[in-house]
């Protein structure tokens, strides 16, 4: 039930027309929050909140410091930042991977990461208070065969999270990784129906795939993703940083 928590709290949300960023957008508007979204396709937002919504393709630096400068320019700060923006790879053997597609995969779920950071931090720096949350992945914690550049992005966000927060915590401003498992999101269920289809299936057989890999047997549904994603940005969460916080059905537990 929403509390008012975020009241008048400035939240940017990157990656926010789909899957996690969405319901975030949902829950964080009814937690009184105003909101300032980005993706690189349109964004909605709630009814009643109050809101800007830019396009923006998160590997371009000038459109992410533009966006950054606008929300100052409305709202004042950025109380909060989550650098959600991210893209998939389709399982394919280090020694076939394109060189292409790794930069691709690398420049939106790494560079993006950093570029959001570097445009977040300077205002939070200087009000001396701030929380900024990054979604990596289960893939950033552990291997796995034939995501190659995956796992190279998301390990990279969890030591940007790392070295930003030890930079930053002195300052007031806190940064945590978000390390979901596979949950039923539209990137989810486009991997979850190629590895279905390999077996004659669909979208719901590799779903049940992938989950058979966890202790609880499923995957993640969205919405205990963003729960934790609001956990970690609730102001009273004050002495949690530089995590990497597993949400994964017990997946990193094997």
């Amino acid at each position: 039930m929403a509390d008012g928590r975020f009241d008048n709290k400035v939240v940017m949300i990157t990656g926010a027309a789909s899957g996690f960023g969405a319901i975030a957008v949902r829950r964080f508007a009814a937690e009184g929050a105003r909101l300032a979204l980005s993706d690189i396709a349109a964004a909605g937002t709630p009814e009643g909140a109050e809101a800007i919504v830019d396009r923006v393709d998160v590997t371009d630096e000038a459109q992410v410091a533009a966006h950054a400068v606008r929300t100052i320019e409305r709202f004042g700060r950025i109380d909060i930042a989550i650098n959600n923006a991210g893209a998939g790879q389709s399982p394919t053997p280090l020694q076939d991977m394109s060189l292409d597609t790794f930069e691709r995969v690398l420049a939106i779920n790494a560079r993006g990461v950093f570029l959001g950071m570097k445009y977040q931090l300077p205002g939070m720096i200087e009000n001396r208070a701030g929380v900024i949350l990054n979604i990596a992945s289960v893939a950033g914690l552990r291997g796995s065969p034939q995501m190659s550049a995956y796992l190279a992005a998301k390990h990279a966000v969890v030591g940007l999270t790392k070295a930003a927060a030890c930079e930053v915590a002195h300052k007031g401003i806190r940064v945590n990784a978000l390390c979901p498992f596979f949950a039923a999101t539209p990137m989810a269920e486009e991997f979850a129906a190629n590895l279905g289809a390999r077996r004659g299936g669909g979208v719901e057989e590799g779903m049940a795939q992938l989950g058979s890999g966890t202790p609880m047997r499923r995957v993640g549904r969205p919405e205990e993703i963003v729960q934790a994603m609001l956990w970690l940005c609730d102001p009273v969460n004050s002495y949690t940083t530089g995590q990497s916080i597993a949400i994964d059905g017990g997946k990193t537990a094997i």
